[in-house]
């Protein structure tokens, strides 16, 4: 994976990576099943990526608008910890850095939305999803080539775990 000398060595200090859960790490769409429960579809390389990160150990936390689930699969993709219902995700991501004692710029934010935008500022490595907002590039770092619940978690994973010399060998003990 290829990315700017500056994005790698930002993404050489993260310790910490947020994602939005609606629209990163599910596709921007609202699924509705007969019973009126809402459902997310989650790519399975994301949920992978997740694990990889946590045993490189990465932190990784989900800021999420509704809660529909998330907290099963926060537990399935065996995230650190999940900020629901989030009437600010800057006060969500400043919890969890002071949690794990993370400065800000050693956390990367992923998102999707122009309401992403003080979470961007805030982080030391902010990322766009391939299907956000044009007018989002500019408040990002780097932008992902796979869009929203469709591999840009494992993109950043990949980049993140890559920047810091641990992508093979987190690899290779998940191949074992």
């Amino acid at each position: 994976m290829s990315a700017p000398a500056d994005v790698v060595a930002r993404a050489r200090r993260v310790r910490l990576v947020v994602l939005d859960a609606d629209g990163v790490l599910a596709a921007d769409r609202l699924l509705v099943d007969a019973a009126g429960r809402e459902l997310r579809a989650v790519s399975r390389r994301d949920l992978v990526a997740i694990g990889l990160l946590v045993d490189a150990g990465v932190r990784v936390a989900l800021v999420a608008e509704r809660r529909a689930g998330i907290a099963r699969l926060a537990r399935a993709a065996r995230v650190d910890a999940v900020a629901e219902r989030a009437t600010t995700g800057v006060a969500a991501a400043r919890r969890f850095c002071r949690r794990w004692r993370i400065a800000p710029d050693e956390m990367a934010y992923v998102g999707d939305d122009l309401l992403d935008q003080p979470l961007f500022a805030l982080a030391g490595l902010a990322i766009a999803v391939a299907d956000a907002p044009r007018g989002l590039r500019r408040h990002v770092h780097w932008t992902t080539s796979a869009p929203g619940g469709a591999g840009a978690v494992r993109e950043v994973a990949e980049l993140v775990l890559q920047a810091q010399g641990k992508w093979a060998s987190v690899v290779g003990e998940r191949m074992r």
